[in-house]
């Protein structure tokens, strides 16, 4: 399969790249609501989701990403951990405490740190590391809306 690159380089001095296979897998369409302080890191996840057919909103912080929420539906909500003001921790508690069945996905830089504290996340169901692949995002979507890619 073809792969495309899209290089990246956040404000905490990640820097790696993004491969995206040039066809979609055929995954039923979902809602997902993404939630990262950094700008380009909501628009690559977006893109990337977006790509598979999925409908995407996004929220900048905690409380933006609670607002947009309690709008609407989501099949998935997918978050950073390390943001300002309301971390993707205590978001995803909120998140549970309005829809204690949502799928909550946390993408993160400190993923083996917060694994190994001996502290689980409350309210996060998968958590992917940073740097991460789209099928990173396909996996967590498929064992978290339990829905198998083809």
């Amino acid at each position: 399969m073809l792969q495309q690159k899209v290089s990246k380089r956040s404000e905490i001095g990640y820097s790696g790249s993004i491969s995206m296979p040039t066809t979609a897998p055929s995954f039923p369409q979902r809602r997902i609501l993404v939630v990262d302080d950094e700008p380009f890191v909501c628009d690559a996840v977006k893109m990337m989701l977006n790509f598979d057919g999925h409908i995407v909103e996004t929220a900048s912080n905690g409380r933006e990403a609670l607002e947009v929420f309690d709008k609407g539906k989501f099949d998935l909500v997918i978050t950073d951990f390390a943001m300002p003001t309301m971390k993707g921790d205590a978001l995803a508690v909120a998140i549970k405490e309005r829809s204690p069945k949502q799928p909550i996905v946390m993408i993160t830089a400190y993923a083996e740190m917060l694994q190994t504290s001996g502290n689980p996340l409350r309210g996060v169901d998968y958590i992917i590391s940073k740097p991460f692949l789209l099928e990173n995002l396909r996996d967590a979507i498929a064992k978290t809306t339990g829905v198998a890619s083809t």
